[in-house]
Parts: C-alpha cells; structure tokens; sequence
C-alpha cells in the first residue's frame, strides 16, 4: 500500500500544543514505535526547525530522525530513507527544496520508498512536492504554479484559509488553465491518500476544509469535502 498524507497547514511547526495530526501520521504505519525522518531542505535545514521537531515527536511514540542535505548523515543516503517508515517533509521553498532532491538524487530515492511501502507525509512545501503542480510562493512577492513531483495526479494549493491570497489565485490560475484542476487545504487538514486517490480526509481544527477545485465553461467550481475532525 502506497501512502501520502499531504497537510495544508498545521502540524508541530503551528500548532506545537495540538498535535493531532502528527499523531494521525504516526498511527497510519500499524507499528507501535515507527522510525520517522524529517527532511527539512524547505527550510535551509534550519536548525531551530529541526529542534521544534525532536521537542515534539519525542514526546510521541516513534523513533525520529532527521535528513540534513547541508550536513548529510551518511554517504548512503538510499539506505537511510529505506529503513524508514515515515518520512515527513518541512515547509519553506519548494523550488529549492526540488532543485537539491534533484541534485542529490534524494527525488529518486524518495520514489522508490514511496513504492516500497513508506509513508510520506509533509506541510506547505512538503505537501505540494507530491502533486503534479502546485501554488508557491517560492519566486518572491507573488504566487505561482510549479511543477512537483507527480507522485499525485492534479494540483494542490496549501494554507487555502491561512494567507489572504491563496484562495484566489488558486482559483484564477484554474480557471484560466494555468494550473490543473485539484485539491486545496486549509491550515490543520490533512489528505490522506491510499495508492493516489483521496481515502480520508482530516484535520486539528473544527473548522478546517479541503476543497476541489476545477473550471467548467470559463468559471471555476469549488466543492467542500467531507473532513473528519480529529479532536
């Protein structure tokens, strides 16, 4: 089985006092102490980041690590991942953060734990990395579309409620075709899927969605999706 859990928002990065789903991650691979990794290359592995992490997922029963690209914690970075059971991606700047998996040859290796069974997870950057497309503010002062690693059909729109523009442009780039149709989140959902389709969708926050997004006809459809409250 093949899994992806793409969080719009939220998560121990911003919400340290509810880690809802960080624990619905940890509950996905059936062990009772999961080794997971964060890779945190979004952020430059920023090392307060990575700290937050271990202050929050050592209180939570798994076993974490960290991949560090600026201080690689072995030659054998395939062998690293692959003895993984969850890998759990940062956010920050996904241009960069797909420009150095491509130079180390980290999205390649990614793939094949993807297919061998290893969970992947992530917030912001490290939830539009897996899609076909995706809104980022990567460039600048301004949103645009990127192309991600096309492990999920479609686009994906992240922090859909959390920044005042995202919800528009999201919309505006579908509706004149410069994005595919696809799925947005608002801050505290997660996404779960099972073998790329959608199997469950939810979030840390009562009032927290996921929406589909297409055109039709020159005019955008957006259509709320049923999200399980966690809390």
């Amino acid at each position: 089985m093949r899994q992806i859990i793409a969080l719009g928002g939220g998560g121990f990065s911003m919400e340290p006092n509810n880690l809802a789903l960080d624990e619905y991650i940890l509950k996905q691979s059936n062990k009772k102490q999961p080794k997971i990794c964060f890779i945190p290359t979004a952020s430059g592995d920023a090392e307060g980041y990575i700290a937050r992490f271990y202050e929050s997922f050592q209180k939570l029963p798994c076993e974490p690590s960290h991949l560090s690209l600026f201080k690689p914690p072995t030659r054998d970075l395939e062998g690293f991942v692959l003895e993984k059971d969850i890998l759990y991606v940062g956010g920050g700047n996904t241009k960069n953060l797909l420009a150095l998996w491509n130079e180390w040859g980290l999205d390649k290796i990614v793939r094949l734990a993807y297919e061998q069974g290893v969970i992947l997870s992530g917030l912001s950057a490290g939830s539009i990395c897996w899609f076909e497309e995706g809104l980022t503010d990567s460039y600048g002062d301004q949103l645009d579309p990127i192309n991600g690693l096309g492990l999920l059909k479609g686009s994906h729109c992240p922090h859909y409620d959390g920044e005042e523009l995202r919800r528009p442009t999201y919309q505006n780039y579908i509706q004149t075709n410069r994005l595919k149709p696809g799925i947005a989140a608002d801050d505290g959902v997660g996404i779960h899927y099972l073998d790329g389709e959608v199997n469950k969708i939810v979030s840390s926050r009562p009032n927290a969605k996921a929406y589909h997004v297409t055109a039709f006809d020159g005019a955008f459809i957006e259509k709320q999706l049923e999200t399980e409250y966690l809390c």
